[in-house]
C-alpha cells in the first residue's frame, strides 16, 4: 500500500481539527473575555532510507540524506492572551483588567478559578458574582442600601449610604497571573484552571507589581478577529483539499498497477 495515502490522510485529519478550532473561535467572537485559540503541528516519524554522511568510498560521503515523512499531527492548541477591545456598558458591577490579571472565582468545590470575564453581577445576599451564581474571591458583599458603588483602579470598594456622604471601604479585589497563562486548562463558563505548565497564581493588588488596573464600567469583548479567522479558515480548506487530491492521485495510480496485464 502506498505511504501518500496514510501520509495525506494524516494532512485532512489535521486541517479538520484546525478547521473545529477555527469554527469555535469564530462562534465566541462575541464572547466577554474569550480568547482564541491556535492550533500547533508537528510533522510525523521519519523513515531513514540512506543517512547523510555515510561512507561510499575512501574520503568520499553522501551529501544528503534520503528520509520518507510520514504526515503530519496536531500537538497543541494554544490559547492566544492577547487583550481584546473594550466596551463601555456604564453598569457599576462592569469590570475590565487592563493589562496583565484574571478575576479570581470560587467554584462550588472549593476550587478557585481565573477569568478576564468582567461582567459581575449581584446575587440575593448581595454577594458579587459570575453569571452562573459564582462568588468573585476575595468575597465582595454590596450593603442592601448602598445607593452608589465606587470600584477604584486599585481594586478597592467603597459604597454610599443613605445619610453618610463619605464613602464606606467594604473590600478589595485582588488580581492573579501566571508565568506561563497559555498552559491554563479552558473550564468553560469563561473559566480557567492552574495546572503545573501554567505555575500557581501570583496574587496581588491591580495597578502594582505587573498587574493591570481594573476599570469601572467597561468589558473586554473576545481577541478574535474575524478577518484573521476566514483567512485561516480558507488556507485550512485549501491544504484539506489538497490532501484529499493526494489520496485521488495515490488511488489512481494504484488502479494503473492494478490494469496492467502480463
Amino acid at each position: 500500500m502506498m505511504r501518500s495515502l496514510w501520509t495525506a490522510a494524516s494532512g485532512m485529519t489535521g486541517q479538520q481539527f484546525n478547521i473545529d478550532t477555527i469554527a469555535n473561535n469564530l462562534a465566541n467572537v462575541n464572547t466577554t473575555g474569550f480568547k482564541k485559540s491556535r492550533v500547533d503541528f508537528q510533522d510525523l516519524l521519519y523513515q531513514s532510507v540512506r543517512h547523510a554522511g555515510a561512507p561510499v568510498t575512501d574520503g568520499a560521503q553522501i551529501p544528503t540524506g534520503l528520509q520518507m515523512g510520514h504526515g503530519v499531527r496536531v500537538v497543541a492548541t494554544q490559547k492566544i492572551f492577547t487583550q481584546g477591545t473594550f466596551r463601555q456598558t456604564d453598569n457599576p458591577f462592569d469590570l475590565v483588567i487592563e493589562n496583565d490579571g484574571f478575576f479570581q472565582i470560587l467554584l462550588p468545590d472549593g476550587t478557585i478559578a481565573y477569568t478576564r470575564d468582567g461582567a459581575f453581577k449581584k446575587d440575593g445576599t448581595g454577594r458579587l458574582v459570575t453569571s452562573d451564581g459564582f462568588f468573585l474571591e476575595p468575597e465582595i458583599v454590596i450593603p442592601d442600601d448602598a445607593l452608589e458603588v465606587t470600584i477604584g483602579t486599585d481594586g478597592t470598594v467603597s459604597v454610599t449610604l443613605p445619610g453618610d456622604p463619605e464613602p464606606q471601604y467594604i473590600g478589595q479585589i485582588e488580581l492573579a497571573r501566571f508565568i506561563n497563562p497559555a498552559g491554563l486548562q479552558s473550564y468553560g463558563r469563561n473559566l480557567y484552571l492552574a495546572t503545573a505548565s501554567s505555575g500557581p497564581p501570583i496574587v496581588g493588588t491591580p495597578g502594582l507589581d505587573g498587574f493591570g488596573m481594573i476599570t469601572q464600567g467597561w468589558i473586554e469583548m473576545s481577541n478574535v478577529q474575524v478577518v484573521e479567522e476566514m483567512v485561516n479558515m480558507i488556507t485550512s480548506q485549501r491544504a484539506y483539499e489538497v490532501n484529499s487530491k493526494a489520496i485521488q492521485a495515490s488511488d489512481d495510480m494504484l488502479q494503473t498497477a492494478n490494469n496492467l496485464r502480463r
